[in-house]
């Protein structure tokens, strides 16, 4: 999958404005090996000055839309029913340092969705803002009374779930718990019209399925944008 097309003939234009630079795919193209993905023409100076920085964009975003098409599609398949779960896979805030727009555009460029970009587009209660509180129940109330933003709580236990459900949040994410423990969990959210269920941690392309089975709304990745491999990608000359 390739994501990170214009940022790579960005740098290029930057290095030489003579540089005339042409997509040859879009940004979630899936290509096979040999594919030739972008064409500069002009001064060979210019052309060696934006090399790397133009692949390591490339490499390093193509390699985050790669991983996550392969997480959506062993989201899909449902094994256990062999029906489509329809479940979204989200990204998460674990991004590069400056470069966060860049990596949620190339999971976006893969088939996943965007959680938040910030702290500015929704509150996720996490267990230290409940330590801090001291509770879900207040965590929620504290947050509801002092915002209007979707409001969603990262749950590490049943006793949490329950009291998240008293409290209605918009969204609960169920993190790190067991699979009878989700299932339970589920069960029990779905009684409760009106808030989205969300699995988290740890998630990999071995577990995601299993997980995916489960039918909650949404799982989110971290390894989407902190752990994807660099896909290969190279620069050939060739003289005119």
């Amino acid at each position: 999958m390739i994501a990170g097309l214009g940022i790579a003939a960005a740098v290029f234009r930057a290095a030489d404005r003579r540089l005339r630079v042409r997509p040859l795919v879009r940004d979630g193209a899936r290509v096979p090996a040999f594919t030739k993905v972008l064409r500069i023409e002009g001064p060979l100076r210019g052309i060696l000055a934006g090399e790397r920085t133009a692949l390591n964009f490339l490499q390093r975003l193509s390699g985050i839309a790669t991983l996550t098409r392969r997480f959506v599609a062993k989201a899909q398949p449902c094994r256990v029913t062999g029906r489509p779960p329809r479940v979204i896979v989200l990204d998460t805030r674990k991004t590069t340092p400056l470069l966060r727009a860049l990596e949620k555009a190339a999971v976006r460029a893969g088939g996943g969705r965007n959680h938040r970009m910030g702290l500015w587009d929704a509150i996720l209660i996490k267990d230290n803002h409940i330590a801090a509180t001291g509770g879900v129940a207040r965590a929620v109330r504290l947050a509801r009374k002092r915002s209007r933003l979707p409001i969603e709580v990262e749950c590490q236990s049943l006793d949490q779930v329950r009291e998240a459900i008293a409290a209605r949040p918009d969204t609960i994410m169920l993190d790190n718990l067991s699979i009878p423990a989700m299932r339970h969990a589920i069960r029990l959210i779905r009684n409760r019209r009106g808030i989205a269920i969300e699995l988290s941690g740890g998630v990999t392309l071995a577990s995601v399925g299993r997980l995916a089975a489960l039918r909650p709304d949404f799982i989110s990745i971290g390894a989407l944008t902190h752990s994807a491999p660099a896909l290969d990608l190279s620069l050939d000359l060739h003289p005119e």
